[in-house]
């Protein structure tokens, strides 16, 4: 699944001869960085116990900045269709690798929960 997210994204940009969607790829090395950084040091639960709060602040803002940085991903190629930067096929193709992209990484995580 990853290497077809990745396979649209790269497909997005040749087909139309425009190289702005990649942009995009950015924001997916981005997306994870602020939970990884904020958000890793809980338990495996996910849930912060009720007198850490400061470690609960902590988690809260690598999920917001998550969160932003993958509405982001979407954002970019919407803008720069707006701007008629890029086509609305490789408007298309950007969304269809973020879809794709967003469902390995749920797919993953819910196999890995799965198994634990």
């Amino acid at each position: 699944m990853f290497a077809s997210g990745v396979l649209l994204q790269l497909l997005g940009c040749i087909l139309w001869h425009n190289w702005w969607p990649m942009l995009t790829g950015i924001m997916y090395i981005l997306v994870p960085m602020p939970f990884i950084f904020f958000g890793s040091s809980q338990g495996n639960d996910g849930y912060a116990l009720s007198g850490s709060s400061m470690q609960s602040g902590w988690a809260d803002a690598g999920k917001f900045l998550t969160g932003f940085s993958a509405v982001g991903s979407i954002a970019i190629p919407a803008i720069l269709a707006h701007a008629q930067v890029i086509t609305i096929g490789a408007l298309v193709m950007e969304l269809a690798a973020a879809l794709v992209l967003g469902g390995t990484v749920l797919v993953y995580d819910y196999a890995s929960s799965r198994d634990s």
